[in-house]
């Protein structure tokens, strides 16, 4: 997808993907000799969700995504001690075991970087607007995020 953000301060990359996403990329642009420790989470489509078989999801986002992102990642960088911050998202189809998103931050200490990614990827799935519809094995679906 268009709109990529990517950079050489504190915020490293920023993107929307409609094709796998790579943890080393995303690694790679948190990488600074002035953190003590880096934090990456990665976030994959599980084969079971509520007790239910899940057979695949789609995730569709709003035109305003990259601004809402933008903004988690800057909040974030202003809460804590920041070096680097990277985040990307997957749109479109995945099936079970696919990668759906991944962030990661650089901080001084081992402490302040588990606290600056939790927050990074809570607020992101908490307020950045990108909609799951879920596919279950009984035939079922559901949307998940979606106003």
């Amino acid at each position: 997808m268009s709109g990529r953000f990517a950079g050489v301060g504190v915020v490293r990359l920023l993107d929307l993907r409609d094709e796998p996403l790579s943890v080393d990329e995303v690694l790679a642009a948190v990488s600074d000799q002035s953190a003590g420790g880096t934090c990456v989470f990665v976030g994959t489509v599980r084969e079971v969700d509520g007790g239910r078989g899940v057979t695949g999801l789609g995730y569709t986002a709003h035109p305003t995504v990259r601004d809402v992102l933008r903004d988690v990642a800057d909040e974030v960088v202003a809460a804590f001690p920041v070096k680097a911050l990277a985040a990307v998202h997957r749109v479109g189809d995945l099936t079970v075991g696919d990668v759906a998103v991944v962030v990661a931050v650089a901080a001084p200490h081992r402490g302040e970087a588990f606290d600056a990614c939790r927050r990074l990827i809570d607020e992101l799935k908490r307020r950045v607007p990108i909609w799951k519809h879920q596919l279950f094995t009984d035939g079922d679906e559901e949307w998940v995020g979606s106003p």
